[in-house]
């Protein structure tokens, strides 16, 4: 069976126009994006003032392991966004999700879980700084 068969957008790849890949994105949203620590990830978001598809970059340093275990992690990753993705349009928003040590071992159920939680949190947060930016 093709790895890309099954539900619609499952197992295909991210489009290269919805991928953060330069430093000078990944340290934008470092700077100006809100952080949220989890478990199994660490999240980094930036509401952009579109609504076109979201952009997502990914990252996982050398402190989580070997290539193997960081190219494991960064798969796992890509595959949440998809996931979560599916449920819930991401419209509008920037996402740096770093890699921890615990992302190659968690529960993928619980990495998702994870991720969501992270989001929820990064999300009422930007909209709490911009109502009261906006008084």
């Amino acid at each position: 069976m093709h790895r890309n068969k099954g539900p619609e957008g499952a197992g295909a790849p991210l489009q290269r126009s919805q991928r953060l890949k330069t430093r000078k994105e990944f340290l934008f949203l470092a700077a100006r994006g809100r952080k949220a620590p989890v478990r199994g990830l660490v999240l980094q978001v930036f509401r952009r003032k579109d609504s076109e598809a979201a952009r997502v970059g990914f990252t996982v340093t050398k402190k989580v392991g070997n290539a193997v275990v960081r190219n494991r992690a960064r798969r796992r990753l890509r595959e949440v966004v998809r996931v979560v993705e599916a449920e819930m349009p991401l419209n509008g928003l920037d996402l740096v999700l770093i890699g921890r040590a615990a992302t190659g071992e968690r529960l993928f159920t619980d990495l998702v879980a994870d991720f969501r939680k992270a989001l929820t949190q990064c999300l009422v947060e930007a909209d709490r700084k911009t109502h009261t930016a906006q008084k």
